[in-house]
């Protein structure tokens, strides 16, 4: 009797062309998520009556993500040749929890961000930047620990904010981690442009992975039982 895994083949060849097919599949699912984003940032003037038009159109990217991680795990359990079910399932599942606290995060970014930007319109605008993109920093930090959270784990909201807290000081190491793949991301787009980072959106979905998995790890052995 076959079974979905058997539909990759035990060879070195056959599992390299699924785990090919795999992330090129999940490259397009994340081209067509981030498009969106892209176009409206593509129009947009850079200016301060456009932060929130420049913030909203970034809603699409953590539930595209949260799917991505979802998925990954997904086919390394079950190495068959039907990756976009667990993406899409993986969006399903984890659609309502992402955007209950990726809005505020968008919202508070988004005023962290004019506050950097914009600072030197204002008196003591030379202090008032340097807190703000640390804040800031620090704020993309924890999406990325909110994100693993809420893409594994079915916490209470709070205890999604309060599990991800502590995560960002007990796996200091996945912090680093995240902070490095932003500090990259955000060179893609300087050096290149946001279609260059939609591009190659799906090697950060990998890396990203690579990055919160002893953090998801460690979730599961503090918070959750067996």
């Amino acid at each position: 009797m076959r079974t979905d895994a058997d539909e990759v083949g035990p060879g070195t060849l056959s599992r390299a062309t699924a785990a090919v097919y795999r992330y090129l599949v999940l490259a397009v699912f994340l081209a067509a998520a981030g498009l969106p984003t892209v176009v409206l940032w593509t129009l947009l003037a850079p200016e301060a009556g456009n932060a929130v038009l420049f913030a909203a159109a970034l809603l699409p990217a953590a539930p595209a993500l949260s799917a991505a991680l979802y998925a990954q795990r997904a086919w390394a359990a079950e190495p068959d040749l039907s990756p976009a079910r667990p993406l899409l399932r993986g969006l399903r599942l984890n659609l309502r929890d992402t955007l209950a606290w990726w809005v505020p995060v968008l919202a508070a970014a988004t005023v962290l961000a004019v506050n950097v930007l914009f600072a030197g319109t204002v008196p003591g605008g030379a202090v008032l930047r340097p807190v703000g993109a640390v804040l800031l920093v620090a704020l993309a930090v924890w999406s990325g620990h909110l994100l693993t959270v809420t893409s594994f784990f079915s916490f209470r909201f709070r205890d999604v904010l309060r599990v991800a807290a502590a995560e960002f000081f007990l796996s200091w190491k996945t912090s680093l981690g995240i902070l490095a793949l932003l500090v990259v991301a955000a060179a893609v787009v300087v050096t290149g442009s946001e279609a260059v980072l939609l591009l190659v959106g799906w090697a950060f979905a990998a890396g990203l992975w690579l990055v919160v998995r002893p953090a998801v790890d460690d979730v599961t052995k503090r918070f959750t039982r067996p």
